[in-house]
C-alpha cells in the first residue's frame, strides 16, 4: 500500500497511512542489509576456501613435491616464469592474504554487530510506536464512541428546542391574545370608571344641591324665628333679683342675622342656652344677648366667611410645569449644616430653596446658575428642625421642631415671627392649608391640631391612635401618615375621621398631587404606593432592589407634572419611578455617603435637591 488513503473508508485513512510509512521505512532499512549480507556470505566462502588450500598446503612428511601444490593462484603467475615459487613463499604470500581477509572479516563482524544493534533499537522504537498506535487506536475507538453520545444528545437537544421553540410561539401567540383581550379590558374599565366617577359627581352635585336647598330652607325659618324673638318686648334686668322691679324697655330689636343648625347645636349651645321667648315668659339680660351675637361671629369667622357670607380667603395657585424633567447629574454639593439635614423645600417661584438640620437652622438658598447661594439664616428654633414648608405666596415658612412646637418665620428676617405651642411630644409635621392664615401639624403626641395663623390660636385638636409622621392638606382635607401602618383622612368642616386606608409598614411621609387627585406614601417597608384619591384604593406600588427607608422621616416626592415619583434611599442613591407605568426609571448616584432623609422637586419642574444624615445639599439637574 502506497500513497494517500481513498475516499472509501475515511475512518481507517490515517490506520493505513502509518502502515505504509512503516513498511516504507522497512524497505529502506533493509535494503542495507541486502548488499551486506551477500558480501559477508561471499567473504565466509572465501575463507572456507582457503582454509581448504591451507589444508593442502600443509607439507606432509618425507613427501613433498612441488607438483601436489599448485594451486589457483599460480595461474595469476606472470605466463612466462619459468620458475615455480616454493613453499615458503606460497605460505607466506598465503599468510598475508589470510591477515587482509581477517582484517576485512572483522571490519565486516563489526558492521554486523553496529548493523545488528541498529536493527534491535529499530525493532524496540518499532514494537513501542506499536504499542503507541495500539493505544491511539483505543483512544480513538473512546472518542468516536463519546463523540456518537455527544452526537446523539445534539439530536435530542435539537429535538427538545425545536418543540421548545414550538410551545415559545404558542405562547407568544397566546399572550398576544391575552394582551389584546388585557387592552379592551383596561379601556372597558376605564369608560366603567369614568362613567362611575362622572355618575359619582352628578349624584353629588345633586346631593349638595339638595343640601343646600334644605340648609337655606333651615336658614330662613331660622331667620323668621329670630325676627320674631327679636321683636318681641323683653324686659332687661341686671340681676335676677330686680326682675320684678325693672325697667321696661319699648324699644324694639331687629337682629338679621342667618343661623345653621351645626351652630346652635355645638358653637352657641356653650352660650344660648335657652331660645328667645316673650317678655311673659322670661327676660334676658343685655350681656347674653351680646354673647350670642359674638357666637354667631366668632363661628361664621371660624368656617372662613363673614356674618355677610363672604368667601374664604385663598392663596393664589402656584403655576406649576406641564413637563417635568428627569434629574441626570450633580450640578453642586454643599455641606450646608453642621449635623445631619432632615427637611428640604422650594419656594413657588423655584428659585429659594430651605433646608433645616439638627443643628436648629434653617438655611435659605437661591438657586443661580446651577449653584447654591446662600441667602440668610432663619435662628430661634427651640429644637431639631423636622419639616419645613413655604406658603403658597413664598412669603413665609413654617417648620416642626422637636421642642413640641412649631414656628413661624417671614422670608427676610432671622428671629421666628411665632411659636405654635400645645404639643406634648416632638412635633414631626407642618403644612400650610391652602386657605390664608391656616396651618396643620402633626406630632407624636397622638394629635393633629388645626392653627389660626393670625392670632396664634389652635383652633382644632384632633386626637388620633397612633404617632403622626407627616400631614398634608387639601382644599377640605387633612391626610395624615402613622405609625401604626395606616393613613387617615379628616374633613376640615366635620369632628372625625372619614377614612382610614391601611398600608404596608409604618408611613414615612405623603405627598399630594398638585391636582390633589393622587397621594404618594413611603413606609418602612420600603415601598412607595400612589392612592387614588377619586376611588380611594392603592393604584401603583413602588419597590427595586437596593432601595431602603433609611429612617421614620424619609420623604418622598411627586414631580410637579405627577408624572414620577422620587425618593432617596439608605445607601445615599436617589431613586425615580414613572407613576403611570410603574417602572424604575433610573437612580442617581454619587455625591450621597449616607442615607438620604428627604428630596424636593422645584415647580418648574427642572431641579431636583436631596439631603442626607452626613450634612450634605445636593442640587440635581
Amino acid at each position: 500500500m502506497a500513497g494517500p488513503c481513498g475516499t472509501g473508508a475515511p475512518a481507517a485513512c490515517w490506520k493505513r497511512h502509518i502502515v505504509w510509512q512503516l513498511r516504507q521505512r522497512d524497505r529502506t532499512q533493509k535494503a542495507l542489509f541486502l548488499e551486506l549480507v551477500p558480501a559477508y556470505n561471499r567473504l565466509l566462502e572465501k575463507a572456507e576456501l582457503l582454509a581448504r588450500f591451507s589444508e593442502k598446503l600443509q607439507p606432509e612428511p618425507k613427501d613433498v613435491t612441488p607438483a601436489t601444490h599448485q594451486g589457483p593462484w599460480e595461474e595469476e603467475s606472470e605466463p612466462d616464469s619459468d620458475q615455480v615459487p616454493s613453499s615458503a613463499t606460497l605460505r607466506v604470500k598465503w599468510q598475508e592474504e589470510e591477515e587482509g581477509l581477517r582484517l576485512v572479516c572483522g571490519e565486516m563482524a563489526y558492521q554486523v554487530v553496529e548493523k545488528s544493534a541498529a536493527l534491535g533499537a529499530l525493532e524496540s522504537e518499532l514494537e513501542e510506536r506499536q504499542s503507541r498506535l495500539a493505544a491511539l487506536e483505543a483512544r480513538v475507538a473512546q472518542l468516536q464512541e463519546a463523540r456518537t453520545q455527544q452526537a446523539q444528545q445534539v439530536d435530542a437537544r435539537r429535538a427538545w428546542n425545536a418543540a421548545q421553540r414550538a410551545a415559545y410561539e404558542a405562547l407568544r401567540a397566546h399572550a398576544r391574545l391575552r394582551e389584546a383581550a388585557l387592552r379592551k379590558l383596561e379601556e372597558e374599565a376605564r369608560d366603567l370608571l369614568e362613567r362611575l366617577v362622572q355618575r359619582k359627581a352628578r349624584a353629588a352635585a345633586e346631593r349638595n344641591l339638595r343640601i343646600e336647598r334644605r340648609e337655606r330652607a333651615k336658614q330662613a325659618r331660622v331667620s323668621q324665628e329670630l325676627k320674631k324673638a327679636a321683636e318681641s318686648t323683653v324686659s332687661i334686668s341686671e340681676s335676677p333679683d330686680t326682675i320684678g322691679n325693672g325697667v321696661k324697655d319699648g324699644a324694639k330689636m331687629t337682629l338679621a342675622l342667618p343661623a345653621e343648625t351645626e351652630f346652635l347645636e355645638s358653637e352657641a349651645g356653650e352660650n344660648w342656652k335657652r331660645p328667645f321667648r316673650s317678655a311673659s315668659a322670661t327676660s334676658l339680660t343685655l350681656s347674653r344677648c351680646m354673647d350670642v351675637v359674638k357666637g354667631l361671629l366668632d363661628f361664621k369667622k371660624r368656617r372662613g366667611h363673614s356674618i355677610g357670607g363672604a368667601p374664604e380667603q385663598r392663596y393664589q395657585s402656584i403655576p406649576v410645569c406641564v413637563a417635568a424633567r428627569l434629574p441626570t447629574w450633580a450640578q453642586d454639593v454643599l455641606d450646608a449644616h453642621l449635623s445631619e439635614v432632615n427637611a428640604v423645600r422650594f419656594g413657588p417661584n423655584s428659585s429659594l430653596l430651605a433646608t433645616g438640620g439638627a443643628d436648629r437652622l434653617i438655611h435659605l438658598w437661591n438657586v443661580v446658575g446651577g449653584r447654591l447661594e446662600a441667602n440668610h439664616t432663619l435662628e430661634g428654633a427651640g429644637g431639631s428642625i423636622t419639616n419645613v414648608d413655604f406658603d403658597p405666596s413664598g412669603s413665609q415658612i413654617l417648620a416642626a421642631t422637636y421642642n413640641q412646637a412649631a414656628q413661624l418665620w417671614k422670608v427676610g428676617e432671622a428671629q421666628s415671627k411665632e411659636t405654635l405651642s400645645g404639643h406634648t411630644d416632638k412635633v414631626t409635621a407642618a403644612k400650610f392649608k391652602l386657605t390664608r392664615h391656616q396651618a396643620v401639624t402633626g406630632s407624636r403626641d397622638r394629635t393633629v391640631k388645626e392653627w389660626d395663623l393670625s392670632r396664634a390660636y389652635c383652633s382644632r385638636t384632633i386626637n388620633v391612635l397612633s404617632y403622626c409622621n407627616d400631614v398634608v392638606c387639601g382644599d377640605h382635607v387633612i391626610i395624615s401618615g402613622h405609625n401604626d401602618q395606616k393613613i387617615r383622612f379628616w374633613d376640615s368642616r366635620v369632628p372625625r375621621c372619614i377614612q382610614v386606608i391601611p398600608v404596608q409598614g409604618r408611613v414615612t411621609s405623603l405627598s399630594l398631587s398638585h391636582d390633589q387627585m393622587h397621594l404618594l406614601s413611603c413606609s418602612r417597608d420600603d415601598t412607595l404606593k400612589v392612592i387614588d384619591l377619586r376611588v380611594s384604593n392603592i393604584r401603583q406600588v413602588f419597590s427595586a432592589d437596593g432601595f431602603k427607608c433609611g429612617s421614620d422621616w424619609t420623604k418622598a416626592v411627586f414631580s410637579p407634572d405627577r408624572s414620577y415619583a422620587l425618593a432617596g434611599s439608605w445607601d445615599g442613591a436617589l431613586y425615580i419611578w414613572d407613576v403611570d407605568t410603574g417602572k424604575l426609571e433610573s437612580s442617581l448616584r454619587g455625591p450621597h455617603c449616607a442615607a438620604v432623609n428627604a428630596v424636593a422637586w422645584c415647580y418648574s419642574g427642572s431641579r431636583v435637591v436631596s439631603v442626607d444624615q452626613a450634612r450634605k445639599v445636593v442640587l440635581w439637574r
